[in-house]
Order: structure tokens, then C-alpha cells, then sequence
């Protein structure tokens, strides 16, 4: 926990320093947005009946991400943790030195009835994380803050690489997006103390600059997602 400490209050020198205080939150993909992101062209229907379907995302830190995917309707679950790697049964500061292949990521779990994959990747890819960003998020810098997509299967792929294909070719974004889209492996769940970290730590500096704007901006531009959890 000491190491969660030390991590928030040098993230937050580092944005002084940098003078990029709006890099660290999710204006960071908005504001440089050329036009507003669209819906995903290729999609899934709503299912018919109740379910539980899994994705998992990575884009800078789990804590954030976390955050949002609670407060989107439809989601049951939102589990901080690695994915990505070989090393099993990572720890946070193994993750953390980079060296084990692994990135900060969410396992999402949601009921295909109430909302599918592609609105998924509408709030990972506009209110998350910033898409265009290589092995970084703000002042997270290193390849466990990469931003993926771990695809479960076929399906997931292909919608989402569909989706990053239509966005880019929008030029939604300055810049191209760069995010990585792989096959799922293994998802370890994170320490308790990394769990809702962002609700339960409202007042940490990290999380009042560079996490709780990504609920507003979900709120503001996704309303029809939008739960307040």
C-alpha cells in the first residue's frame, strides 16, 4: 500500500512538472478528438435474453478504468488486474517494474441484453484512456500501461478491430490509435487494496485529477450508458 502511495504522489509531481495536468484524464483522447466518436458500424445485437459475457481492456491505470466500467449500464463487474503476460500470479510490483509482459487491465463482465461489446469499446476508445498513446497514460509511463484489447474470441475480434478501422479512418483522433488487439490469455485479479480504489480514495490527488473527470465525461457524453452506481 505504500508503493500505491509513493506511485500517486509522484505521478502527480510529474504532472506538475510536465505542465499536462489534462493529459492525465480522459479529455486527453476527447480534446483532441476531431469529431465526436461515433457508434460502432460493426456490432452485436442486444441478446434476447439475460447473460454474462466477459471482456477484458488495458489503457494506463486499472484504477480509472475500473471506475468508469461501474458506472456503465449493463456491467455487473469490473475487476482490476494483469493480463497480457507469461508470469503467473503477478504482483502489483512485479507488474509495476515492467518486466513481466503483463498490463494493468479490467476484466468487465456484462449482461449482453442490456448492452454489447461494441458500446463497450464506444466508452473504452471515448471517456477511458487516451487510444493514441504508446506504453503510456498521462504520467503512467512503461508497456504495463499499454493500451490493449484482449479479445475472447472471433467475435470480440473482429468488432473491434472494425471499430479501431472506422475510427481511424474518421480521424476521430489526431493521431493514430494504437491500441493492440490480442487474444486473451490469463486475467489475474489485482491485491484487495487496488479494488475500487477510485471509490473508496475519492480525495487522492490521482484520482481527483485523473479519474473522477472520466465519470463526468461519461456521464456528460454517454448519458444513455451512464449509471449512477
Amino acid at each position: 500500500m505504500f508503493r500505491v502511495l509513493i506511485r500517486s504522489f509522484a505521478c502527480i509531481s510529474g504532472l506538475l512538472a510536465l505542465g499536462a495536468l489534462a493529459a492525465c484524464n480522459s479529455t486527453s483522447a476527447r480534446a483532441g478528438a476531431t469529431a465526436k466518436i461515433p457508434s460502432p458500424a460493426v456490432d452485436d445485437s442486444l441478446a434476447t435474453t439475460k447473460g454474462e459475457q466477459t471482456a477484458v481492456f488495458a489503457g494506463g491505470c486499472f484504477w480509472g478504468i475500473q471506475a468508469v466500467f461501474e458506472h456503465v449500464k449493463g456491467v455487473t463487474s469490473a475487476t482490476a488486474g494483469y493480463s497480457g503476460g507469461a508470469v503467473k500470479n503477478p504482483s502489483y510490483e512485479a507488474v509495476s517494474s515492467g518486466e513481466t509482459g503483463h498490463a494493468e487491465s479490467v476484466k468487465v463482465v456484462y449482461d449482453p441484453s442490456q448492452i454489447s461489446y461494441g458500446q463497450l469499446l464506444k466508452v473504452f476508445f471515448s471517456v477511458a484512456h487516451d487510444p493514441t498513446e504508446l506504453d503510456r497514460q498521462g504520467p503512467d509511463t512503461g508497456t504495463q500501461y499499454r493500451s490493449a484489447i484482449f479479445y475472447a474470441n472471433e467475435n470480440q475480434q473482429r468488432i473491434a478491430r472494425a471499430y479501431i478501422d472506422q475510427l481511424n479512418q474518421a480521424k476521430v483522433f489526431p493521431k493514430p490509435i494504437v491500441t493492440q488487439v490480442v487474444a486473451f490469455s490469463r486475467f489475474y485479479p489485482a491485491e484487495d487494496y487496488h479494488q475500487d480504489y477510485a471509490r473508496k480514495h475519492p480525495y487522492d490527488p490521482y484520482i481527483a485529477i485523473c479519474d473522477l473527470p472520466k465519470l463526468e465525461h461519461l456521464r456528460q457524453e454517454l448519458p444513455d450508458l451512464y449509471r449512477n452506481k
